[in-house]
């Protein structure tokens, strides 16, 4: 019997934004499942647009396992996670054990197809999914603002500079073209 799979459904049982007040709580498969969605819209929008060449497939199959090493280790509060380089590289090492422990669920023919998939950082596309991680937790901002929670305040501020710090054509595209609608009311959306 192997618990790749049921460790996975816990994704769901991971609460995000654990030092925030959240007037709309998220999971962390709520959050993987909008991450892989923008990051094959980015692709797509990459490709289409500016002649590039990636696989958008790819880049919603990294995202929707990018945080699955969190089923074991729960979500560390980003303030807490990069407070200084040695907690950042500790971290790191912590997610490099969990995501081992999560491969040692699955038989020893399907782990190395998820080894890849679980470390793919290299891959071309990853840059990609880390601008879709960083314009999800941008959009849980404008959602809890949109509830009056000021609490998101500053965390929008500082993922607004984040983003920034991307140089990808089809992330501008996507906030100028998409990113506005996500502060409208159904009313506004369906005109």
């Amino acid at each position: 019997m192997y618990h790749f799979f049921a460790f996975l459904n816990r994704m769901k049982y991971i609460r995000r934004w654990g030092l925030m007040r959240n007037m709309l709580p998220e999971n962390l498969q709520e959050h993987s499942h909008q991450t892989a969605m923008l990051a094959h819209a980015l692709i797509i929008i990459e490709n289409n647009r500016f002649g590039g060449k990636l696989n958008p497939d790819r880049a919603a199959v990294l995202a929707m396992y990018h945080d699955a090493s969190e089923t074991i280790t729960g979500d560390l509060p980003t303030p807490v996670k990069y407070f200084n380089e040695g907690i950042r590289g500790s971290y790191q090492e912590v997610e490099d054990i969990a995501k081992d422990n999560l491969l040692a669920k699955l038989p020893e023919d399907l782990r190395e197809d998820f080894s890849d998939i679980l470390n793919g950082e290299n891959e071309p596309e990853w840059i990609y999914v880390k601008a879709a991680d960083t314009l999800s937790a941008y959009i849980k901002c404008i959602e809890e603002q949109k509830t009056g929670n000021r609490d998101f305040d500053s965390a929008q501020i500082a993922l607004e500079h984040k983003l920034l710090e991307y140089p990808l054509q089809s992330l501008r595209v996507f906030e100028e073209e998409f990113l506005p609608g996500f502060s409208a009311t159904l009313d506004e959306m369906s005109d």
